[in-house]
């Protein structure tokens, strides 16, 4: 990447672990739109799924004894059949079908019976779940409105959402890189540079997030939490069909 590309994706990472940080939601939806404007599907994959990682096991550590240990195990439990499964298909969607993807999953969330309404403390929900965000993660790249919708439906508070999403995405973004690493393009890699500056854009990012989450109530986090969830939604369900339906546009 030049120079003024690398400043961009550096500033959207920093800009992101900020908002993530406060909310544990959101940075994925949008720095991956950012690299997959100007970087091939597996390449863009590797380079989300590095400050992705670096971001989670910090903001992890930063809130472990916040952590919700039976919700984590559900979940991961989840990911590994998604991923095993999908290892043997290695199917990559084009770019229009993701973003659609990525759009409607919070939506149907919202719809969904009020006995089948997201609960993260049942751990058949959670490997429920875990299956159908892990399969999102290797086919958009990202899973966040269904996995906030997930963590939101429960009673956690703001800090237990944080920390415990963060442990489950520390698994997932594992797994992204291993996938598209190692099972779709072998060839794919993140310079070591880039990556390195990544990760420090993420844990700056996210260290200066603590004391806005602290300052919030359970209230406004769950208020601002939803309005996010809604906005990137409704902006990648626009988009996707868009690109659909006008592709030469």
């Amino acid at each position: 990447m030049s120079l003024i590309l690398t400043a961009v994706v550096l500033a959207t990472m920093i800009g992101t672990s900020f908002l993530s940080g406060i909310f544990g939601m959101a940075r994925g939806l949008i720095l991956v739109g950012v690299l997959l404007a100007i970087l091939p599907l597996p390449a863009a994959m590797m380079l989300h799924g590095v400050p992705q990682l670096a971001s989670n096991v910090w903001r992890a550590s930063l809130w472990w004894r916040h952590i919700r240990w039976r919700p984590v195990a559900a979940y991961v439990a989840g990911c590994v059949l998604a991923l095993l499964a999908w290892s043997m298909f290695r199917y990559v969607p084009d770019t229009p079908l993701a973003l659609l993807m990525l759009g409607v999953t919070p939506f149907m969330v919202r719809l969904a019976p009020a006995k089948l309404r997201a609960n993260p403390h049942s751990s058949h929900q959670g490997v429920f779940y875990g299956t159908i965000c892990m399969t999102l993660i290797l086919l958009t790249g990202v899973a966040g409105p269904l996995i906030d919708s997930f963590f939101l439906g429960g009673n956690l508070d703001r800090r237990e959402i944080v920390a415990t999403k963060a442990a489950c995405q520390v698994f997932g973004h594992a797994a992204k890189l291993v996938y598209f690493g190692g099972v779709i393009d072998q060839a794919a890699s993140v310079d070591p540079l880039i990556a390195g500056l990544a990760i420090l854009a993420s844990m700056l990012g996210t260290s200066l997030a603590a004391r806005v989450l602290e300052a919030m109530s359970d209230v406004q986090f769950r208020l601002w939490a939803n309005r996010i969830i809604t906005t990137i939604a409704g902006y990648y369900l626009i988009e996707g069909a868009y690109l659909m339906f006008w592709p030469a546009a």
